[in-house]
């Protein structure tokens, strides 16, 4: 099983995740306020109910589940919620600071940076909250170029694709318990790998480092990678994921 970031964004910008669709048959799943839904999230954590949907209606006793950035939020609820009805999870450059409060970095990557875009990108970080879909979509554009460790022909291509709304992922955040994070770190979570990018301005690193620990998880470092590892190095990504998926059974 498979679920998309954003949060809430339409799962088209995943692909086949960097061919991964080869050596695994996927099962993307569309999360509430993205791609074929016509309802708003209740809340990642409420949300988890979802995925237990989805899980009994394909009939799969314990699947393995591959999240990314902020679809990591719901992947862990619902193995935190639903103890044991999930193999092994793998978690792709995760939104983390929330679960440590390590402080994020980003910022330290991004001074390694030279284009312009990504000076641009990183500023409009900062500006004031959009108020409508057009500002939203606006904001998501100007700050795209931080997503990825190169700004190229490729990389732009990627971005445009899979869009979501502010009101999906303003809805995404609500009625969330405040022991989310403390609930999370005493579950008995599946065996867990989490894949880094090294040069990701919005994960950061030390915030990744930090949740792979909390989490008692493995720990895949990807070179000269930003935010979408499988769109900037789908090699390295598919020779992290596939291995622990094997090694999980």
């Amino acid at each position: 099983m498979v679920i998309p970031g954003g949060p809430c964004r339409n799962p088209v910008y995943l692909g086949d995740l960097g061919g991964l669709a080869a050596h695994r048959p996927l099962a993307i799943v569309h999360v509430r306020g993205a791609g074929r839904t016509g309802h708003l999230s209740r809340g990642w954590w409420n949300d988890a109910d979802d995925v237990l949907a989805v899980v009994d209606a394909l009939g799969l006793e314990a699947p393995d589940v591959l999240a990314h950035s902020a679809g990591t939020r719901l992947a862990i609820a619902a193995a935190t919620r639903f103890e044991g009805r999930f193999r092994s999870l793998a978690l792709v450059t995760p939104a983390a600071a929330w679960l440590t409060g390590t402080a994020h970095d980003g910022a330290a990557v991004a001074a390694r940076r030279k284009e312009p875009e990504v000076a641009a990108a990183v500023a409009a970080f900062n500006e004031p909250d959009p108020e409508d879909d057009r500002q939203f979509a606006e904001a998501l554009r100007v700050q795209a170029p931080a997503g990825y460790a190169r700004w190229a022909v490729r990389e732009q291509r990627h971005a445009g694709l899979g869009a979501s709304t502010l009101a999906a992922a303003r809805a995404w955040f609500r009625d969330v318990p405040d022991d989310a994070a403390e609930r999370v770190r005493a579950a008995a979570l599946p065996p867990t790998l989490v894949v880094g990018g090294a040069e990701d301005i919005l994960s950061g690193v030390e915030p990744v480092r930090a949740y792979a620990d909390a989490l008692g998880a493995g720990l895949a470092w990807i070179e000269k990678c930003g935010h979408y590892p499988w769109v900037e190095r789908p090699q390295e990504f598919i020779h992290a994921v596939v291995p622990w998926c094997v090694a999980a059974r």
